[in-house]
């Protein structure tokens, strides 16, 4: 038996080495935490969040679970929203600890030809202090990305009522702000920057980075990361900056990073009232975490030796840390425990075949052979699609869009998603992303839905289209995108 044993867990340690060579490998059970409460944890956000896309549990520096709903996977970059803002954090501590920067210095010390010619009390106590915690002064957040103008120079024009560091304001702009005052005083991007110094030495691809129209890292969001450099940049600060033997970060930079700096709220019960940090939240069960739009996280749990990496295109983000808290804290021992065979076998099963649940229907109906004779006309609409023509109920499956600057491709799978990828943007989706996952059914009659997965992003599209005679109404619902245009969802159309 123990010789059996052996050979199991010997077997899993080398099978998941080959993909994540930056973490070994363990059983969660010789971690201390059963693989039972890990499945139940998987379970939980399967029937009560809509929904994961990834997780991965790393304990005592060991990957113990981890999984992708499809159509994700491992080594797709997925947008971090603003969980960007953390790395953008840890770009500020390097360099700080490079000699080229200071909590202290001032905001419009690094613009002075950006800077208003009579700035005002407030605007010139700004310092970097005050962008990094959230206490910029502002009462409304500076919308620099709406603007066509500078970013920097509307940034130090808006109005700033506030005495800076007296009032926490979530304010993306001031993220953005702290990376171009980064690549102010080093000559490189943020991205850039942070390559040899981070990325490199912590084994992740150099990512892709939004910018802003003046060549500058968004910072506040827009950066593009695997599940597994999430996990990376936990584990960075779990070990105080240190990796692989080498301090990259300072210990005084990440004590300070990670620790309340000033207040946000007084609810015991909410995660986000906890205290902010440097571009980090703290949470309930001192914990702290990085967080983006639609659940991105980075979950540090210093007293458990935990790091839990998760994407997830959600509505509600608090759920899933409130299931974290319910499922996987408690079950967390100081000590080894004895392995449970078949609880591992069952965890792993589950996490090999995750998949995001398809559209359910027939995949065939009455007016499937009909739909192929000709497209549909669609009248006039903002959102720029001209026809429609479908080509489903065989094995090869897809929807033509013809819209004014090309026709557009979408692949579709039946009881499962099919990837592809369109060359521009879907309808309503303004050019978001180029590659999409798509599932299809008929749900009624007359009925014809699709879900399409922007599989590189929260972003989900569902069009429902409805068939009468020679009319055609195609209703269009967009959802876990932060830039996506709703001007006019529902368009009609006629042969």
């Amino acid at each position: 038996m123990k010789i059996k044993l052996l050979l199991f867990v010997l077997l899993f340690i080398t099978l998941s080495a080959s993909s994540f060579a930056q973490f070994e490998t363990s059983t969660p059970e010789a971690q201390g935490i059963s693989s039972q409460a890990i499945l139940t944890f998987v379970e939980r956000v399967e029937n009560e969040v809509d929904a994961l896309h990834s997780f991965m549990i790393i304990r005592n520096g060991k990957m113990i679970s981890q999984g992708w709903w499809h159509p994700y996977d491992a080594e797709t970059p997925h947008v971090m929203h603003s969980l960007s803002k953390s790395f953008t954090s840890t770009a500020v501590g390097l360099a700080i600890a490079e000699g080229n920067l200071s909590l202290d210095d001032q905001v419009i010390s690094f613009f002075p030809d950006k800077t208003p010619d009579n700035p005002s009390q407030n605007l010139k106590a700004m310092r970097i202090r005050d962008l990094i915690t959230m206490n910029t002064g502002h009462i409304e957040e500076p919308y620099v990305w709406q603007k066509d103008t500078d970013w920097i120079e509307f940034f130090l024009n808006a109005e700033v009522p506030l005495k800076p560091g007296t009032h926490f304001k979530y304010n993306s702009a001031a993220t953005y702000m702290l990376s171009a005052i980064v690549q102010k005083v080093t000559g490189e991007k943020v991205v850039d920057y942070l390559t040899p110094r981070l990325f490199q030495p912590l084994g992740i691809k150099k990512p892709a980075w939004d910018e802003s129209p003046q060549g500058i890292s968004t910072g506040g969001w827009g950066l593009h990361i695997r599940t597994e450099d999430i996990a990376k940049l936990g584990q960075l600060y779990l070990q105080k900056g240190k990796w692989n033997g080498k301090q990259l970060l300072t210990e005084e930079w990440v004590a300070l990073a990670t620790s309340k700096q000033t207040a946000n709220g007084s609810n015991p019960t909410s995660d986000w009232e906890q205290g902010y940090g440097f571009q980090f939240w703290r949470s309930r069960n001192d914990a702290y975490r990085g967080d983006g739009a639609f659940g991105q996280y980075c979950i540090v749990m210093p007293k458990q030796q935990t790091v839990i990496a998760i994407t997830s295109g959600v509505n509600r983000m608090d759920k899933v840390l409130n299931i974290v808290w319910e499922t996987l804290l408690p079950a967390m021992k100081d000590i080894s425990m004895i392995e449970n065979e078949q609880a591992f076998a069952a965890l792993e099963e589950k996490t090999e075949n995750l998949t995001l649940k398809p559209i359910e229907g027939e995949q065939k109906n009455k007016l499937t052979k009909k739909l192929m004779k000709r497209p549909y006309l669609i009248d006039d609409n903002k959102a720029g699609v001209q026809s429609v023509f479908f080509n489903i109920g065989g094995k090869k499956q897809n929807i033509v869009f013809g819209m004014e600057h090309g026709m557009e491709n979408l692949t579709i799978g039946y009881g499962a998603y099919e990837k592809g990828e369109v060359e521009s943007h879907l309808p309503y989706t303004n050019g978001l992303m180029k590659k999409t996952a798509a599932s299809g059914a008929w749900i009624s009659d007359n009925q014809y839905q699709v879900r399409t997965y922007l599989y590189e992003m929260p972003a989900r599209v569902t069009y429902t289209f409805t068939f009468d005679k020679d009319n055609i109404t195609m209703d269009t619902k967009v959802e876990h995108s932060l830039f996506a245009p709703r001007p006019q969802l529902q368009l009609k159309g006629h042969r």
